[in-house]
């Protein structure tokens, strides 16, 4: 008896956590919360901003307007790099190269505002 009322326990603390990310709708389908659509909205808008401050800092350190010798902009840089070019190192296989410039943060930028538009047009309302 105390095992079953232990699992009937369980079961209705699994589907209060379940009901904070689901809600069920009229016509009986699972519809995904707005707070998960923020929030994967809102990390895809820092890792943009991640790209942007990566490639103003490679600039500023190739035209040596910021050294690197200075451990706070080496610890940023070393940060941002580790960050940012797992995802552009595959991009950057696929792009022409045209000399000094790379347009890998830029395909990668219009890409996540594409799944950021994707993730609203087919939000559950």
């Amino acid at each position: 008896m105390a095992f079953a009322v232990a699992c009937g326990l369980a079961s209705i603390r699994a589907q209060a956590v379940v009901s904070h990310l689901v809600i069920i709708g009229n016509d009986g389908t699972a519809r995904v919360m707005n707070s998960l659509v923020w929030l994967i909205s809102t990390v895809i808008e820092l890792y943009v901003w991640c790209l942007i401050i990566s490639a103003v800092l490679s600039w500023l350190v190739a035209f040596k307007v910021v050294n690197t010798q200075n451990r706070f902009v080496y610890l940023a840089g070393d940060f941002l790099h580790r960050v940012t070019e797992p995802a552009l190192r595959p991009i950057r296989r696929f792009l022409p190269t045209l000399g000094g410039i790379d347009l890998s943060p830029i395909v990668l930028i219009l890409l996540l505002f594409f799944a950021k538009s994707l993730l609203f047009e087919y939000m559950p309302h």
